[in-house]
């Protein structure tokens, strides 16, 4: 287990993307998108710091084992949503969607850069159905 998968673990437990995470902890995103990567592992200092940002222990974050079935990250087919369907439900094209992944705007999911040009992809699904909703919502007023 590295601290890579930890931290992208503890990420889509809490539903937060790069852009809100480097908020909670003040790290820029391009040394996030290099922790998430697997790239660089950052300072013991520094994952003390990500890890009370988070509210979770330096254990979980560094844990070489893998974690009990409880404590399992949901399996990635049940926790995501597809590039195409998440364009499809939104009436977008898919590379609206990655580039807005990419760029940390889109609120149901992230990106994170695995090398070169090469992005790794997570849609929430509750956080999608729920943008869905919004969009939904203040599209729909009843007019008397």
């Amino acid at each position: 287990m590295s601290f890579a998968y930890n931290l992208k673990s503890v990420m889509i437990e809490q539903n937060i993307n790069q852009t809100d995470l480097s908020s909670l902890t003040g790290v820029g995103k391009s040394s996030l998108s290099q922790y998430l990567s697997g790239k660089h592992l950052p300072s013991n200092r520094r994952i003390a710091e990500i890890a009370a940002s988070l509210g979770v222990t330096i254990g979980r974050l560094t844990a070489n084992m893998q974690p009990p079935p409880e404590e399992a990250p949901p399996n990635p087919s049940d926790q995501r949503v597809s590039i195409a369907e998440t364009a499809r439900r939104l009436g977008k094209s898919p590379q609206f969607v990655r580039v807005a992944l990419q760029n940390g705007v889109a609120p149901f999911g992230f990106a994170t850069k695995v090398t070169g040009n090469s992005y790794d992809y997570h849609i929430s699904p509750k956080l999608l159905d729920a943008y869905i909703g919004e969009k939904a919502d203040t599209s729909t007023c009843a007019t008397s």
